[in-house]
């Protein structure tokens, strides 16, 4: 009987131990909290140097959209528009606009050579050629800006994906079209 006690308690012990590891690696209560964040478009700066009233100032360029696109869902059903936009002191920031997706465990913004295909047919391409990381998703909701290291040459990258680097999948991406 002590046998049988003991038995139990091993594979109830199991039972628990696979179950947290569960919980933890895929995070499903993230699918019910929504982080909603908003940011400003990065703007210029002007130095303390100079003044409105001033007119020998010479003006600051504003930011300038490069390329662009429109989200479409892969894993999940996602939504919003991406701009590639340089600034006024020649950097080169992502902003995602009205983003709508899913929340998940491990998401990434992703500049990509990948094409963008539909459906199931883009949810695994984005990490089977080049790409280059942006950071984590800050939000699955909002309006949100991802700065693009320096030394990165856009040229060579045609779309964006938001990449669950968990589980190696697309929630979603956007093809990178010239203003």
């Amino acid at each position: 009987m002590a046998r049988r006690g003991r038995l139990v308690g091993a594979v109830l012990a199991m039972v628990v131990a696979g179950a947290v590891l569960g919980l933890y690696w895929f995070q499903p209560w993230k699918l019910w909290q929504d982080v909603t964040v908003e940011e400003a478009l990065p703007g210029t700066v002007r130095t303390s140097g100079t003044s409105r009233a001033d007119p020998s100032a010479a003006a600051v360029p504003g930011p300038l959209t490069v390329a662009g696109g429109e989200l479409v869902g892969h894993e999940h059903a996602t939504s919003g528009t991406v701009t590639l936009i340089r600034l006024a002191d020649g950097s080169h920031v992502v902003r995602l606009e009205n983003l709508d997706t899913s929340n998940g465990p491990d998401l990434r913004v992703w500049l990509t050579d990948a094409p963008v295909r539909e459906g199931r047919a883009g949810w695994y391409v984005f990490d089977d050629g080049e790409h280059v990381s942006l950071g984590r998703l800050k939000g699955n909701r909002g309006s949100q800006n991802y700065p693009v290291p320096s030394g990165v040459d856009l040229s060579r990258y045609t779309s964006l994906s938001i990449w669950c680097d968990r589980f190696d999948v697309s929630f979603g991406a956007a093809e990178l079209a010239g203003v």
